[in-house]
């Protein structure tokens, strides 16, 4: 006793999954997005400035005094 039975409609677990899938597909779009808006719209970081240990360390390492020795 086979009956031939019609599925109606989509596949629940495909309908998660769609979902799901759209909404993580949405997330990484909208943060690529955001990137290069942000990218092309702030400022430049400004570096830290070096203290005047460390330029005197780099300066002794390249063989040249530092001025007030």
């Amino acid at each position: 006793m086979a009956k031939d039975v019609e599925v109606n409609g989509f596949n629940p677990g495909l309908i998660v999954l769609l979902v799901i899938g759209g909404l993580v597909l949405t997330f990484l779009i909208g943060n690529y997005v955001l990137y290069v808006y942000a990218q092309k719209t702030l400022p430049p970081k400004k570096k830290k400035p070096i203290s005047k240990k460390k330029m005197k360390k780099e300066r002794l390492k390249q063989g040249v005094s530092a001025p007030g020795e």
